[in-house]
């Protein structure tokens, strides 16, 4: 095992014994932070709270809150902000967020960090969110995300830059031709960092001024990066 390799595994060992708490994970589409949120999910026994998750989960079962959201959707409007508190809040109060959680796409404005802040400080019990951004360069993201190809039968993903096929635009395994999401768009991706930016700026400097913010690199190794997740995390927990 090399240096760096037993280095994460020790500081793994050592993360399985904190109580992590709420952590918010930042990031521009495409940093990661699915394949993150996952990493952590396994090191620390503690569930991935996504609220694009929550909001399918409640209108395929037709709860309450998923026929108002369908309804809205329906409508051609915009779930507000009121009713993914709500949806969160129910899934707050289930036994397995105890120890803690990973918010990811959630709260994306400042009225919903104000309103989860507000839900966790009522809770004495319960430790404040702390916040961590997963940084990677914007030419870096392009590519990772213009890049991108599916194959349709097997849903086996590529990148043209970085984990192209064997041939040209042609899966490896099914040998259908690969398709490219519509969203991957050059024009597309701007239009996502646009609205990131403008939304989450305010997220960010609101936990920064409460002094629960840190910033990783997210150009490295998946376990690399996850064991810089852990060092901030746990190094917020004791200032």
């Amino acid at each position: 095992m090399s240096s760096l390799s037993s280095t994460i595994e020790h500081g793994w060992e050592l993360s399985r014994k904190t109580v992590p708490g709420p952590i918010l994970l930042l990031g521009a589409p495409g940093v990661g932070k699915g394949t993150q949120a996952k990493e952590l999910v396994k090191i620390w026994d503690i569930p991935q709270i996504s609220t694009g998750d929550l909001l399918r989960a409640n209108v395929a079962q037709g709860t309450e809150l998923g026929k108002i959201a369908k309804q809205t959707m329906d409508s051609g409007n915009l779930v507000p902000d009121s009713l993914v508190n709500e949806m969160v809040a129910v899934r707050l109060k289930q036994p397995d967020t105890v120890n803690g959680f990973i918010l990811d796409g959630f709260p994306r404005t400042l009225g919903q960090a104000g309103w989860l802040d507000g839900r966790l400080s009522a809770q004495p019990e319960t430790l404040p969110v702390v916040a961590v951004s997963i940084q990677v360069d914007y030419n870096q993201l392009l590519r990772r995300i213009t890049g991108r190809r599916n194959c349709p039968v097997c849903q086996t993903i590529y990148n043209i830059y970085m984990k192209p096929p064997a041939m040209v635009g042609i899966c490896d395994v099914e040998g259908a031709a690969l398709v490219q999401r519509a969203d991957d768009t050059e024009e597309a991706f701007t239009e996502r960092m646009r609205v990131y930016a403008a939304q989450t700026a305010p997220v960010i400097e609101h936990y920064r001024g409460l002094g629960r913010f840190a910033e990783v690199d997210g150009d490295r190794a998946i376990d690399v990066v996850a064991a810089g997740i852990i060092a901030a995390v746990e190094r917020l927990r004791k200032e």
